[in-house]
């Protein structure tokens, strides 16, 4: 159950009254990503096969998107005004806090801008081998989880993103990602 609380930061230009999340929520937030993590590591397994290489480059791309998570966590969180609470939709700054100290909340703009083409490759990475993959040794498995990768990374992620958890981020009017123009 999401729970109205009206005890905001001082120092937020934007501030509103903001919910608290469950973690069955956060886990809402965070699982088109964790899909595309698993469809962008078998994309990788299925177009080198189950060799050596295969398995490398699938358990290296499931590395990369947890890195990318961390990284997120580690800094880009410490930024928000909301560092610490349960008030973040994915729950990342809970972790946040517990790894490194909060930071000046007047920056978070400036680092999520700086930051966030960290985690970019995870959406291209799958998009470019998988596409090669299927150019030059095209089969129904590649096709299908090809689409569905596309289809949770560049349809299903952003719209639980846009009406969801950005939606509802108490930080979003600071955010270069939703920032209104």
């Amino acid at each position: 159950m999401i729970e109205e609380k009206n005890n905001g930061p001082e120092n937020c230009k934007n501030y509103h009254p903001v919910q608290e999340y469950s973690h069955v929520q956060e886990i809402i937030d965070n699982l088109p990503y964790i899909i595309m993590t698993l469809l962008g590591a078998l994309i990788h397994l299925v177009g080198l096969g189950f060799t050596f290489w295969g398995w490398l480059a699938a358990i290296t791309f499931v590395i990369y998107g947890l890195a990318g998570a961390l990284w997120f966590i580690v800094f880009i969180c410490p930024f928000c005004h909301f560092y610490g609470t349960r008030t973040c939709p994915c729950g990342y700054g809970q972790i946040s806090a517990k790894l490194v100290p909060a930071k000046d909340g007047t920056q978070f703009m400036r680092k999520f801008k700086k930051h966030i083409p960290v985690i970019f490759p995870l959406w291209f990475a799958p998009l470019i081998t998988g596409a090669l993959f299927l150019f030059n040794n095209y089969n129904a498995t590649m096709l299908i989880l090809y689409c569905a990768f596309i289809i949770n990374s560049f349809i299903i992620l952003p719209l639980v993103s846009r009406i969801y958890g950005c939606a509802h981020c108490p930080q979003k009017e600071d955010c270069p990602w939703m920032k209104k123009k």
